[in-house]
């Protein structure tokens, strides 16, 4: 996993906080943490690194051990985490009437899903849920988010549930829409999709967790203010996409929302964490509380 280390100017360095950051290598995560990353968000005292993984590896981990002071996850993988993290009150993901899609090398209806094996890039992850609530009993098997779309052109898989950029570029690839999940979402719910959130652990102490998620909503807030700048830095993380499709990607899940997730993004969060519940598919009672 790469890490990159960068310090903020500490008049005394023995007084500093460690805070390390675990995020995906996606363009929109690097997007929301280029203030961060790139030292032009400080915070004195507080010293932040970043490791940068999958989110199915990241939402494993956290349930394992608390490890890092702030990770991305999930929002489905919260409920398993919730005793050693609270969630940050910013730097989220929402489908606005969008989201993680079934997509298939043939024309499909969503009613033919029921005899073919779906390929879904973990099964913690929030498109596997939202998968789930749709339909409990479609079968699925666990293929890495970015091997989805060659398993799926080479055959082993009629059909797979896409996450990150893919959602822009499958038809490039010669493959069909069988479902958007974000918009059967909304036409069910009436709210946005939740995708992933941030994460903040708990034993850093409420002042801590304050201050870090402050400073993870300042490095959003200056990403959105210098959104050249910040875009042209997302562009290495950027797989498979051109600098149009790279800013409406970023467009996408790193906007107002992001800041904060609103009234309605909150139901939303409960929402989908209480379904989960209800129908089974988590084991535990979700208790969510934010940091802002």
């Amino acid at each position: 996993m790469p890490v990159s280390n960068l310090n903020s100017p500490i008049a005394n360095p023995a007084e500093t906080i460690d805070i390390s950051i675990a995020h995906s290598p996606d363009s929109d995560d690097a997007f929301m943490f280029y203030g961060l990353a790139t030292n032009k968000v400080r915070v004195p005292g507080y010293r932040f690194s970043h490791t940068l993984c999958d989110i199915e590896t990241l939402n494993i981990r956290a349930q394992k051990e608390a490890f890092f002071d702030v990770t991305a996850i999930s929002f489905h993988a919260y409920p398993y985490l919730q005793q050693n993290y609270a969630l940050m009150g910013c730097g989220g993901s929402v489908g606005e009437g969008y989201g993680p899609m079934i997509v298939s090398n043939k024309r499909l209806t969503p009613e033919e899903l029921g005899r073919i094996k779906i390929a879904v890039p973990g099964t913690v992850t929030t498109a596997y849920l939202a998968l789930k609530i749709f339909n409990p009993e479609l079968r699925t098997e666990t293929v890495p988010f970015d091997k989805i779309i060659p398993a799926i052109q080479a055959g082993d898989y009629e059909a797979g549930l896409i996450i990150h950029e893919g959602q822009l570029t499958y038809s490039s690839s010669g493959l069909y829409k069988v479902l958007d999940l974000g918009v059967w979402w909304r036409e069910t719910t009436g709210l946005v999709l939740p995708l992933g959130g941030n994460a903040v652990r708990r034993s850093l102490g409420a002042e801590s967790m304050k201050i870090v998620t402050k400073a993870v909503r300042d490095s959003i807030q200056h990403a959105l203010d210098h959104r050249e700048q910040a875009l042209e830095y997302a562009m290495q993380f950027a797989r498979d996409l051109d600098t149009r499709l790279a800013s409406r990607f970023v467009s996408m899940y790193v906007n107002e929302r992001t800041l904060d997730y609103g009234a309605d993004g909150r139901e939303a969060i409960h929402k989908l964490l209480d379904m989960g519940h209800e129908r089974g598919i988590i084991p535990i009672a979700p208790q969510v509380d934010f940091v802002d």
